[in-house]
């Protein structure tokens, strides 16, 4: 069980860091600062969180259902 408990922490850990590093790239593409040095040339985060966001207010009650269940998920820790 304490394996489950460490695997648990590390990615919940990671989870944190991602949504940091897309946080820290979206402020970046807002403010007009180009492409950071660690992403990929060409990919833009902020029109990628955009079709998300479309595409799930595209599909009407289950995109909320969706946002719901994720939101649910990220906030049980």
């Amino acid at each position: 069980m304490e394996m489950l408990n460490k695997v648990k922490a590390w990615a919940g850990a990671l989870a944190e860091v991602g949504v940091s590093l897309a946080a820290l790239v979206i402020i970046a593409e807002v403010l007009g600062l180009g492409n950071m040095p660690f992403m990929p040339q060409g990919l833009s985060v902020v029109d990628n969180v955009s079709a998300m966001i479309a595409s799930l207010g595209s599909q009407g009650v289950m995109g909320l259902i969706a946002v719901w269940v994720l939101w649910a998920i990220w906030n049980r820790k």
